[in-house]
Parts: C-alpha cells; sequence; structure tokens
C-alpha cells in the first residue's frame, strides 16, 4: 500500500513536471512582443485606450513610477488621459532591449527601455512588467516604470 501511494505520488509530481516543461516559451514570448508591439502602435496612433489594453482591467492592477504607486486600471487610463492629452505630449513611443524571462505558462516578467520621442524633449527610462495570461489572454497586472535623468 505505501509503495503503491508512493508510486502515485511520483507519477503524479512526473506528470506535473512534463505538463510544465513542455509549454511553448517561444510562443509565450512572441505573445507577450505582441502585445507590447500593438501598445507601441496604439500610442503612436494618438489611442492611449488602444495603449491600455495591454493591461489587466482590474482593481489591483499596480503601476509603480517615481515614488507613487497607483491602483487599477481605470486609475491609470485616467492617470494617462491627463498626463498625455495631446499628440505633441504623447511623442512617439519607442521600447527596445526587451528582455522577456517565461516564469511559468502563464506568467512572465519582462525588461526593457522606453523612450519617447518629441519636439521639445526625448524622455526615456526602464520599466519592468510583470505579465500573466488571463482568461487567454497576456495582460500586464505589474508596472514599475522609472525615468532616466536627462542629459
Amino acid at each position: 500500500m505505501r509503495l503503491s501511494l508512493c508510486v502515485t505520488l511520483c507519477s503524479i509530481a512526473v506528470s506535473s513536471c512534463s505538463d510544465h516543461d513542455s509549454f511553448d516559451e517561444r510562443h509565450i514570448r512572441e505573445s507577450i512582443m505582441s502585445v507590447l508591439g500593438r501598445q507601441v502602435a496604439g500610442w503612436n496612433s494618438g489611442s492611449i485606450d488602444t495603449f491600455m489594453d495591454g493591461y489587466a482591467r482590474s482593481d489591483s492592477l499596480r503601476f509603480a513610477s517615481g515614488g507613487t504607486v497607483t491602483y487599477g486600471w481605470t486609475t491609470m487610463l485616467g492617470r494617462y488621459h491627463t498626463g498625455y492629452s495631446t499628440p505633441e505630449a504623447m511623442g512617439v513611443l519607442e521600447f527596445s532591449g526587451i528582455s522577456i524571462s517565461v516564469i511559468s505558462p502563464e506568467a512572465a516578467l519582462v525588461f526593457g527601455t522606453w523612450t519617447l520621442r518629441r519636439k521639445a524633449d526625448t524622455p526615456a527610462g526602464l520599466f519592468t512588467l510583470l505579465i500573466r495570461k488571463i482568461d487567454g489572454a497576456w495582460r500586464i497586472v505589474h508596472d514599475h516604470t522609472s525615468s532616466a535623468e536627462k542629459k
């Protein structure tokens, strides 16, 4: 009986590990890059709403930047609309140096650089995103963005 239970538990563990190991990291990375690409395209077309489609529509969405933490999709949407109310303020967004660490079939950590090219200036900085697969779609659930010092 004891040996049978041990064999069963080991079989379950091996089965779970093989399922976990069998997920396609390349496909996950491509899917996440697609989300980021749609965000950049939305931003550069002047649509903050399209940019925000990359985020989880949740009250627990967390955005940390400039020493403050903002919670909630609706709050973030309002903050973006207020801070980037004109095409000139929005500028042209670029992401670069993207590194994606797949944590599991349903979670990944993304690190990269953002740059806004505007007539008056070119702010830039770093971001770290926790992205989760929610209802079959990859969505940002935590965004920590910083600004680099202007040179």
